[in-house]
């Protein structure tokens, strides 16, 4: 069980249940990691907000991003994210398979040249960033401009910080909402 408690919906002031509601429709729950940092509105919102721009905007798919998160997430060891965003990535098109493969990805024949480049910039990032070469920054510009390359690093970033803060926590994979959670967002628990 994580180290700080969980809110629940009715837990948090009404400004915040946007948020609740939106990720109950959207995954069928309220991610663990969110109702924890709720504790503290304002990081809570600019959170959520900062996160939905990382991922969700500028000209890389979601699903190159979600690529990477799984990497950085494998790398430090971090079940809770990976078991999030795992989900997530299946969803949005790759297969186990290339989970597995993220691994070795290096003699991967399942990734492009350029899925390559963004999963060694997430490992540099995360393991050796002091340590990456003038080389390997012309090999990944080969394939991204230099907005692209914002856009990874954000997401690595992003990443690295969420994987850190629930390690500490010792957080859990989050389970699917109770019919209660969604009855209480006016989702029918029927349809979810």
């Amino acid at each position: 069980m994580s180290r700080i408690s969980r809110l629940n919906r009715s837990d948090v002031a009404p400004e915040l249940r946007n948020i609740y509601d939106r990720y109950l429709q959207q995954r069928g729950n309220v991610p663990y990691f969110f109702r924890t940092v709720a504790h503290h509105p304002q990081i809570f919102q600019t959170m959520i907000a900062h996160m939905e721009a990382v991922l969700a905007t500028g000209s890389l798919p979601t699903r190159l991003k979600e690529l990477v998160v799984v990497r950085t997430s494998q790398l430090n060891c971090t079940a809770y994210c990976l078991a999030s965003h795992t989900a997530i990535s299946l969803k949005l098109g790759w297969t186990p398979d290339h989970i597995e493969a993220l691994k070795n990805w290096q003699s991967s024949p399942l990734f492009s040249e350029a899925e390559k480049q963004a999963i060694n910039l997430a490992e540099a990032m995360t393991l050796r960033s002091h340590d990456y070469t003038t080389q390997e920054m012309a090999e990944l510009r080969r394939f991204y401009s230099e907005g692209e390359v914002v856009e990874l690093l954000a997401a690595v970033g992003l990443f690295n910080y969420f994987n850190r803060f629930n390690n500490l926590l010792q957080m859990e994979p989050t389970q699917p909402a109770t019919a209660e959670e969604l009855a209480e967002a006016g989702i029918d628990p029927a349809t979810a």
